[in-house]
């Protein structure tokens, strides 16, 4: 299968799940980080808003933030076509829509974090495969924004994608630009390349 095709197989899937799947996914999926970032302490951690099926963050943004991490989300970059800032979000923050009618924080240069002061940094995928190809929406705006991070080899942020079981694929068709991920986190397992 091409790259579009999987991209189709795989969005019908996570989309047939139902609430209460997902809800239990999103519960599980919290148990299992929550565990293993218990070592962290008051850490950077950035996520993301579910969109189109995509496994929940809710949960875990609240466990985080009762464990006092610092949670930040993707912001379309207003001047770099295609890359993203991760900014401060919490409970209160003013909110609006992208172009993509995703949600993410109001614009406010003050709460952007650097890329390389996130402690964790956590990725949307549309599909995955036991070598830690990462298939995302098709924009590239993770693995532009990612780019630099793996070519100088930071130590920081860790980059785990989150994805429910369902998306695992026998084999990703990769091109240049796409990052690889060393960890894949569902509700069930912990991919560690």
């Amino acid at each position: 299968m091409n790259r579009a095709q999987i991209r189709e197989l795989v969005r019908k899937k996570r989309n047939s799940l139902t609430k209460k799947q997902q809800q239990e996914a999103e519960n599980a999926l919290n148990l299992n980080l929550i565990q293993q970032l218990k070592h962290y302490k008051n850490a950077k951690i950035a996520l993301y808003l579910t969109n189109d099926g995509e496994l929940g963050t809710n949960k875990l943004i609240q466990s985080l933030r009762t464990l006092n991490h610092q949670v930040y989300l993707p912001v379309i970059h207003p001047f770099s076509a295609g890359y993203l800032l991760f900014q401060l979000h919490e409970e209160n923050s003013p909110m609006s829509t992208n172009r993509y009618g995703i949600f993410e924080p109001k614009l406010n240069c003050s709460q952007i974090c650097p890329i390389e002061q996130l402690d964790i940094l956590f990725t949307p995928l549309v599909a995955f495969d036991a070598q830690g190809n990462r298939l995302g929406m098709g924009g590239g705006f993770y693995d532009r924004t990612l780019a630099k991070y793996y070519q100088e080899q930071w130590q920081k942020p860790i980059v785990i994608g989150l994805a429910h079981e369902c998306q695992k694929v026998d084999h990703v068709p990769t091109e240049a630009w796409d990052i690889p991920l060393k960890w894949i986190a569902t509700p069930e397992f912990n991919y560690r390349w």
